[in-house]
């Protein structure tokens, strides 16, 4: 690879259906700690795994959670984008929506790019300086426009799951 040239992997995330995914970026070591208090304070049976890339130092995937086998897809995915400062957490028993904006307040995480239980591919940009997200595919592209009767069932679904009134 040249000095200049650039070269984009699309890194599939391999979880369980019932997995959802948060992959964002963070700027310090600190973080893997932070967000484990963050998740365990977010109250509820929410189990979950984080995979943290240090960026320096000795460079590890730091881990942290509350659930090995959450902890240990956190870290392979974590480990198959192998970006720095990319952090990856599992959740099962709870919803990214429950927790993003704690998630989002950490001090040292700077983006999300996604949080989804949909299939997952990571872009990653690679260069001789190293590996960096660029985005994120999430998901298949619309079939259509929701009609009058899907807006109704949109309603009345997220009424039944208790996110609206």
């Amino acid at each position: 690879m040249s000095e200049s040239s650039v070269r984009i992997e699309a890194v599939p995330i391999e979880k369980p259906e019932d997995v959802n995914v948060i992959v964002g970026q963070s700027h310090f070591i600190k973080t893997v700690e932070d967000l484990h208090e963050v998740l365990a304070g977010a109250g509820g049976p929410l189990r979950f795994g984080v995979g943290f890339c240090e960026a320096s130092g000795p460079r590890l995937i730091r881990r942290t959670g509350n659930d090995a086998e959450l902890v240990a897809l956190a870290v392979d995915a974590a480990d198959a984008v192998a970006a720095g400062h990319v952090f990856v957490i599992m959740l099962r028993d709870g919803f990214p929506v429950s927790v993003l904006n704690q998630v989002k307040a950490v001090p040292e995480v700077c983006s999300i790019y996604c949080a989804t239980a949909n299939p997952l591919e990571v872009l990653v940009a690679v260069t001789p300086a190293g590996r960096g997200v660029t985005g994120v595919i999430d998901g298949a592209p619309p079939l259509g426009v929701e009609t009058d009767a899907d807006a109704a069932d949109r309603h009345n679904l997220l009424r039944a799951i208790g996110y609206k009134l």
